[in-house]
């Protein structure tokens, strides 16, 4: 991460945020491209500064997320996990039936608690039927188990790299202080924010006379409807480069330090 640190004051390393910002753009492209493409993003954040940042942005998106402890096998033995994900599902299944309510009430109580738990571990992947197309990572050298069944799965990983990180790994990188929760928050809603916009350009491939669809190599828009083309458009350039606007600059300098 030498390459990444602007100065060292105080015990106190100074990211270079000019790199910072180029490489969040980088990310944000790819993050887009692979949506737009049709793949998922699964966001892993478990240190307590990007748990609720994680979560909430993660769902503004609509992609999974992993924000308490990491299970071991979630990619490497996702059949098994699916099978967890399977029991959990019919269990608020029969809750919502009432079946619960025929039961002892020391039984029913422990499949409450057996609900809440797995809800802990597994409710961010709930929806995830398959493995997803890239990682975003808030700390892979915490979340060192996920980072490595990533790799080998060939699943690509999006992080963000603090100077105790090891950037060779990964196939994009953030260089930023990944304690700081606003840091956190801004970069993934950063992250977000692409997702949102690779989804703006999953666009349905018009039908051409005669209700056959066109074929096409890519997205593209009706041309009969300027106004949709012209709001694809706007996406499209708010999504090009990341925006740090004034309520940002308090955040960056979040960003910017980390202590030794």
């Amino acid at each position: 991460m030498k390459k990444y640190i602007f100065t060292k004051r105080n015990g106190i390393h100074i990211i270079d945020l000019d790199q910072t910002v180029k490489l969040l753009a980088k990310a944000q492209e790819i993050v887009k491209q692979i949506v737009a493409d049709g793949g998922t993003i699964l966001f892993v954040g478990t240190k307590k500064q990007a748990q609720e940042s994680v979560e909430s942005e993660a769902k503004r998106c609509g992609m999974y997320y992993v924000n308490q402890r990491w299970l071991g096998g979630t990619m490497t033995n996702f059949t098994t996990i699916q099978s967890r994900i399977d029991h959990l599902v019919r269990l608020e299944d029969q809750k919502a039936k009432g079946e619960f309510n025929r039961l002892p009430k020391k039984e029913a109580s422990k499949l409450d608690e057996e609900i809440v738990r797995l809800n802990r571990q597994l409710g961010g992947i709930k929806e995830m039927t398959k493995l997803p197309s890239a990682l975003f990572m808030v700390d892979p050298t915490k979340d060192n188990i996920a980072l490595l069944e990533a790799k080998r799965m060939d699943i690509p990983i999006i992080a963000i790299c603090d100077t105790n990180c090891n950037p060779d790994v990964l196939e994009a990188i953030i260089p930023a202080n990944d304690d700081a929760i606003r840091a956190v928050k801004l970069i993934c809603s950063k992250i977000a924010d692409a997702v949102i916009a690779g989804k703006g350009i999953q666009v349905i491939v018009p039908k051409e006379e005669g209700g056959v669809e066109a074929t096409t190599a890519g997205p593209q828009t009706d041309v009969s409807a300027p106004s949709e083309a012209a709001d694809m458009a706007s996406i499209e350039a708010k999504i090009a480069a990341p925006r740090i606007d004034v309520a940002d600059m308090v955040d960056m300098a979040d960003i910017a330090t980390d202590e030794e």
